[in-house]
């Protein structure tokens, strides 16, 4: 028997120039697909920071979150000039009212204002709970969608006078950065729980680029005295460039849900126009 191995045909040998050369263009194009993709590192956001304190239980204080950067998000606002108190009223001419809601967003309440909102073609500011805008931020965006006005109340509401300088700096600084994750921009008004602002909680607040907003008329819907002293409240309170405060949030608040039904309308049919509080640019 013979050692020596026959030449292969010439069919075969096309056929393999032809499966390398398939090889080769598919190997290619999968190179300039990649190529032409976004790289898996492109626009990851940064690891979140160390959590902020555990907030004490309460019933709109949920878990704890420390959020990034969005990618392609806004920069943070400029500082503005320290305050050396909240605006309670607007600086506006004419009978013009500021309907604002603290500590939302709630996801059984704030569906139901901003229907009343959108029934009645008005504004509202909603200053939110940083917890409960990370645990629904899919209300975060309903809110600035409809063309509200989202708003900085800290991230588990505490009395800001009576924290260090640094623990108010992430109470607003987080909450600031969660609504720049959510909206692609930060937010521009901030409010102290209970109206407790100090020297060092408005530096902190300037420094974030937010002005401090206080409230003219206080319906004390927190307390749930009934909807007819809400409303009571809020009618009797009206006057021209009143900032109006309710709540959407931090417990049951059926009770200023069914009262907006009756105030916007009636606040409407007197001439007074809502309209949203001016933050800086």
């Amino acid at each position: 028997m013979s050692s020596e191995v026959s030449a292969p045909s010439a069919v075969p040998r096309r056929v393999l120039l032809g499966a390398t050369a398939c090889v080769s263009l598919l190997g290619l194009n999968r190179l300039l697909a990649a190529c032409s993709g976004p790289s898996a590192g492109a626009g990851a956001a940064p690891g979140p920071a160390a959590a902020p304190a555990a907030p004490a239980a309460d019933s709109y204080r949920l878990r704890p979150f420390t959020p990034g950067s969005a990618p392609g998000a806004a920069p943070p606002r400029q500082p503005v000039p320290v305050r050396s108190e909240a605006a309670l009223t607007l600086d506006l001419p004419g009978k013009k009212i500021a309907l604002t809601l603290d500590d939302g967003p709630h996801p059984t309440y704030t569906p139901q204002v901003l229907k009343l909102l959108r029934k009645h073609k008005v504004p509202g500011t909603f200053f939110v709970i940083g917890e409960n805008a990370h645990s629904h931020p899919d209300l975060v965006r309903a809110i600035a969608d409809e063309g509200h006005l989202v708003a900085n109340h800290s991230w588990s509401h505490p009395q800001l006078d009576t924290l260090s300088t640094k623990r108010v700096r992430r109470e607003l600084g987080d909450t600031s950065d969660l609504i720049q994750d959510i909206l692609g921009a930060p937010p521009g008004l901030a409010r102290a729980p209970y109206g407790a602002w100090d020297k060092d909680a408005l530096t902190v607040c300037a420094e974030l680029g937010m002005e401090p907003l206080g409230w003219s008329v206080d319906t004390n819907d927190w307390a749930r005295p009934g909807t007819s002293k809400i409303t009571a409240s809020v009618l009797d309170g009206a006057h021209s460039g009143a900032i109006v405060l309710t709540h959407d949030g931090g417990g049951d608040r059926s009770q200023t849900v069914t009262a907006l039904g009756q105030v916007l309308p009636k606040l409407l049919d007197r001439g007074y126009e809502l309209v949203l509080p001016a933050a800086p640019v």
